[in-house]
């Protein structure tokens, strides 16, 4: 069984494996470095190939990664299993508080017709296109209550923060509500796709 590499807690989980080994995973010897520290730490074995395709530094790239792969990289972060992790990531706390960097998005910096890629635990993927007037409009969603042809206004999206949508409409229906996305964890997936 294999897992889409494109989701969330993905990412999640590659920023912990950084955190944890220590490691500036830009190079072909720092890969090295970690499947060794994985060798040492579990007596598992992922090779560095394995690895560099998982961050993206091979040019052969992956779309997928083993669930025996997840697992291995969910045991040397602490989790019991990618099972486990997905759970850890549930159950996690937020932050109240604290000043953020701006690793984010303000909607009036965009030009109409711009879409951007947003993603939140545990594996939700939303393409929005931006029309005008801080307004959006949903084009893609997977794994999400949003629906292609939702729309709703936004000031800016920030990595880490969740993500407040204003006049939320439901396509077909003209009653305005507000929606949250990514309330716990906040975005953990934040791009501008295309224009």
């Amino acid at each position: 069984m294999s897992v889409s590499v494109n989701i969330p807690s993905i990412s999640t989980l590659r920023s912990r494996v950084e955190a944890v080994s220590g490691l500036s995973l830009k190079t072909h010897n720092a890969f090295i470095a970690l499947s060794d520290l994985i060798g040492n730490v579990l007596s598992e074995h992922v090779s560095e190939s394995t690895l560099e395709r998982l961050w993206g530094y091979s040019t052969r790239g992956a779309d997928s990664v083993s669930l025996r792969t997840l697992d291995v990289l969910s045991r040397y972060v602490g989790s019991a299993s990618w099972e486990g992790f997905l759970d850890s990531l549930k159950a996690a706390s937020t932050v109240e508080s604290e000043e953020f960097a701006s690793d984010g998005i303000l909607a009036q910096k965009l030009v109409p017709g711009v879409c951007l890629k947003v993603g939140w635990l545990p594996d939700r993927i939303v393409t929005l296109r931006y029309l005008d007037a801080y307004r959006f409009e949903v084009i893609s969603s997977e794994n999400s209550s949003l629906r292609p042809g939702d729309s709703f206004q936004c000031i800016q999206f920030q990595k880490g923060r969740p993500l407040y949508l204003d006049r939320f409409l439901r396509k077909g229906s003209d009653k305005e509500t507000r929606y949250v996305a990514g309330e716990r964890s906040g975005l953990t997936l934040l791009e501008t796709i295309s224009k």
